[in-house]
């Protein structure tokens, strides 16, 4: 095949693939929000979409399902551009995908999200999905703290602090951008935004108060850092993990 989107291809040979065995099939979840005043506001959609990309050559015998670039992100709405769904929307999104795919034969499903927003509802839409569909696998990987915790551990790779890493907006997601979409990146704008500690707490706070409460430019970690020459090597390592754990699950 010359391509494993489904969005480029057309119904005969998405069919064809499926006869041929082609039976599981991935979605990313990604968002629309803010990324500081320097990345896009489809950051996410574009990193999530093409680590899934990967994750399906990986996996092999795979499809990947049109990228959902909408996701829970209420605590960026003080940032234009934003824009969020509620949980409850994401798992009747997330719902209608499933019910849509198993009807065409897909035999295993799987879904990765790329917003640390989005992990909670994915998980609780996957437990749902189950029920619904026992003779179907369905899975993801939702684990936000150990998803985030190999991004750092591949920055340190190359002598970056988890704190300049970042969560968001930081080096690393700067630098798989700049390996992406360098076009849409405004670099005279690169300015540092947290780089305090960031764990339960610091994530509660966000959450609850919104991300202005610990950044007023929308940024944890440090994009000065950032090169576009790491980025390959971001986003295989990023697939090579998660295809590990796919494959575990399945």
């Amino acid at each position: 095949m010359k391509t494993i989107r489904m969005e480029d291809m057309n119904w005969p040979d998405i069919k064809k693939a499926i006869d041929e065995g082609f039976t599981t099939v991935v979605v990313a979840v990604g968002s629309t929000e803010q990324h500081g005043p320097y990345l896009p506001t489809k950051t996410d959609t574009l990193i999530g979409d093409e680590i899934a990309r990967r994750v399906v050559l990986k996996l092999g015998k795979a499809l990947q399902a049109k990228t959902i670039c909408v996701g829970c992100s209420e605590h960026h709405l003080a940032f234009p551009g934003t824009i969020s769904i509620k949980a409850g929307t994401l798992k009747m999104i997330i719902d209608d995908y499933t019910e849509s795919l198993v009807k065409q034969g897909f035999e295993t499903i799987v879904y990765l999200p790329s917003h640390g927003g989005n992990f909670t509802a994915v998980q609780e839409a996957i437990n749902d999905q189950k029920k619904k569909y026992p003779q179907v696998t369905i899975t993801g990987y939702t684990d936000l703290m150990k998803f985030v915790g190999r991004l750092y551990d591949i920055s340190a790779e190359f002598g970056i602090k988890k704190e300049e890493a970042g969560a968001h907006a930081g080096e690393n997601e700067t630098t798989i951008i700049l390996a992406l979409a360098e076009d849409l990146v405004k670099k005279d704008r690169f300015t540092p935004g947290y780089l305090g500690p960031l764990g339960e707490e610091e994530l509660k706070i966000i959450l609850e108060k919104g991300m202005p409460a610990l950044t007023k430019i929308g940024v944890l970690g440090d994009p000065t850092k950032a090169s576009a020459e790491r980025g390959e090597v971001y986003l295989e390592k990023m697939a090579d993990f998660l295809a590990g754990e796919i494959k575990r699950e399945i």
